[in-house]
């Protein structure tokens, strides 16, 4: 239709207006608008959520000061727990370690044993002295001579042939030329291998008038070989005694 000119030509708002409204928003711009509200309604719920939930909003100086004390008294109570915890610690570790300890001086002291009592091997600086009696002249208290000379120089173990030397150890000779020791038979060459120090247990044998001159003269030939590893192997049946206990200690009054 066309315009009549007669009509009035509208002022510059009504074109404003009439070219705002009705608004022309496409899709992509009101997917937007609706995320960005969504967005901002999440926000605002949390940050009052947050502040809602806060147990110290609002409160008092005075209910502060006093949760302040709480706090510190807890922490005290925690540092002195952690002390009582580490010094039970220490005293534990000090424990296992006097038992320890305790226990290696015992397995030292029965390793000791053993060796005076015969019944575990032994090793260390010695002499092998082996008597040779092609004339059958050595009696049996000649070898205990020898062993008690031994001993006197500082031997601490000793062995005659197959048989472990102790404390009770004795020499007989049942019939003539036939030696025994513990009630064992053995022949010669008489090999007594000797742990102790050298330089002590040599001398001892060839003191003037000692075991080496006194078997000479019987025409028996006696050679001592000094070592730094002297190896004692042969070993005793430990045996319990019949009538013997141990003692109560004297100290605590027994």
């Amino acid at each position: 239709m066309p315009e009549d000119p007669n009509t009035p030509e509208p002022s510059g708002r009504r074109r404003l207006a009439t070219a705002l409204w009705p608004p022309r928003v496409s899709r992509a711009q009101l997917v937007v608008g609706v995320l960005l509200f969504a967005l901002g309604a999440g926000l605002a719920i949390q940050v009052r959520s947050n502040t809602e939930s806060d147990p110290l909003r609002g409160a008092r100086e005075s209910d502060l000061v006093r949760v302040l004390d709480e706090l510190e008294q807890r922490t005290e109570r925690l540092d002195d727990e952690q002390q009582r915890l580490e010094l039970s610690r220490d005293q534990l570790e000090n424990s296992n370690n006097r038992a320890e300890e305790a226990r290696q001086q015992t397995d030292q002291r029965a390793q000791v044993l053993g060796i005076l009592a015969g019944t575990v091997k032994a090793t260390g600086p010695g002499i092998t002295l082996t008597i040779t009696d092609p004339q059958n002249q050595v009696r049996a208290d000649m070898l205990l001579d020898t062993l008690q000379e031994l001993r006197a120089a500082g031997a601490e173990a000793i062995q005659i042939n197959q048989v472990r030397v102790v404390a009770e150890t004795f020499f007989n000779e049942p019939v003539l030329g036939q030696m025994q020791i513990d009630g064992q038979s053995v022949s010669q060459p008489y090999v007594f291998k000797v742990i102790g120090n050298p330089q002590d247990l040599e001398p001892a044998l060839n003191i003037p008038g000692g075991v080496i001159r006194t078997l000479e003269k019987k025409q028996a030939q006696a050679v001592v070989v000094p070592s730094q590893q002297v190896v004692v192997d042969a070993l005793r049946v430990p045996t319990a005694p019949d009538y013997a206990r141990p003692a109560p200690d004297a100290g605590n009054g027994g």
